[in-house]
């Protein structure tokens, strides 16, 4: 559905590099990086707002590198909605229906289809400025989807609503996937949306792609530093390995896999180390005593960092578990840390 062949993009001094990514038609395909990597970019690329300098795009086989956008079967949905204050909501949705060959009885059941769909009936009339987010996003979305478009491009569009807006629009999302053939291709920094939301997804990183695969591989299975540490890797340590175990400064770790390499990286989730004010009574192996030095309250939970000998880990425990153990800080901890939850790269 979506190719793209070595794409290279000029801007300034900003460089997209080499971007080579193949999204399958119908799928639910999330871009994500730190703020200034160059989705948005890569995104108006695809819709045909920034001229690429090499490489190609193809939708549908078709090679649409040099098409103007209204030639490329895309509608983009922008974080700010991008709507034209001085038209109604109505009017802001057939807007694009004037670019498109679109019979006008088919334009008008496709409206209606839409507005019931995404609850926007009552609100036909009235004119954006009057609208709440999640309202100006429901009609962005219509208007997106009113051509039929092969691909729609969405722009981080859920970072400006509250959390209940959120949550509204992240369901909506799923629903409108499920019940269209249009493929989806988000821009966000969230990973939570991304877990959420997508079948595949690649993360960005100055302008270049660090991973991508099933969601799935880069939860689970990061193959960089940075992509780790993204995904919420927090214990992150350079090692050297022989056959099944990670020799750390002072700590030895036994893994389930090694890299082909003797040097590397193991990274460890902060919810895969379990913490004990004394040792378990258990079959893990890779159990140290250390003292607790922080404790940030994360609102539901608490990350606790502990020191061991030359290493500082950071855990994630709950309230409850915190206060039924009389966990503190400077108090003495074991932490265990099972071989399969410990990621070699």
């Amino acid at each position: 559905m979506i190719r793209t062949e070595g794409l290279n993009i000029h801007l300034g001094d900003f460089h997209l590099r080499d971007i080579t990514l193949s999204i399958a038609e119908n799928q639910f395909f999330v871009l994500m990086g730190p703020t200034g990597a160059g989705k948005t970019v890569l995104l108006e690329a695809l819709a045909g707002l920034v001229p690429t300098r090499s490489g190609r795009i193809l939708i549908n086989g078709r090679d649409v590198t040099r098409f103007p956008p209204e030639k490329r079967g895309v509608s983009i949905v922008y974080q700010d909605y991008a709507l034209f204050p001085h038209l109604s909501v109505g009017k802001n949705i057939f807007y694009g229906v004037h670019y498109h060959r679109i019979d006008k009885d088919i334009a008008r059941r496709r409206f209606s289809e839409l507005v019931e769909q995404l609850n926007i009936g009552h609100i036909v009339k009235r004119r954006p400025g009057t609208l709440s987010g999640g309202e100006l996003q429901r009609v962005a979305l219509a208007r997106a989807l009113m051509v039929n478009p092969d691909v729609i491009l969405l722009d981080e569009p859920l970072s400006a609503l509250d959390p209940v807006f959120r949550e509204e629009i992240r369901i909506m999302l799923k629903t409108l996937h499920s019940t269209s053939r249009t493929t989806f291709f988000m821009v966000t920094h969230d990973f939570a949306e991304a877990l959420s939301l997508a079948d595949r997804a690649a993360i960005m990183n100055q302008g270049e792609i660090e991973q991508a695969g099933s969601m799935q591989d880069i939860f689970s299975r990061p193959e960089s530093t940075f992509v780790a540490d993204f995904v919420g890797m927090k214990n992150i340590f350079s090692a050297r390995f022989r056959d099944r175990e990670a020799q750390v400064g002072k700590h030895q770790f036994e893994t389930t896999l090694r890299p082909s390499d003797e040097n590397g990286y193991i990274a460890i989730r902060p919810e895969d180390i379990v913490l004990s004010t004394t040792r378990l009574d258990s079959s893990i192996r890779n159990v140290f005593h250390g003292t607790v030095r922080r404790i940030i309250d994360q609102g539901f939970s608490y990350e606790v960092h502990v020191r061991a000998d030359d290493m500082t880990f950071k855990s994630m425990i709950t309230k409850s578990s915190l206060f039924q153990l009389g966990i503190r800080e400077g108090a003495d901890i074991f932490l265990s840390i099972k071989a399969s939850a410990i990621h070699v790269f």
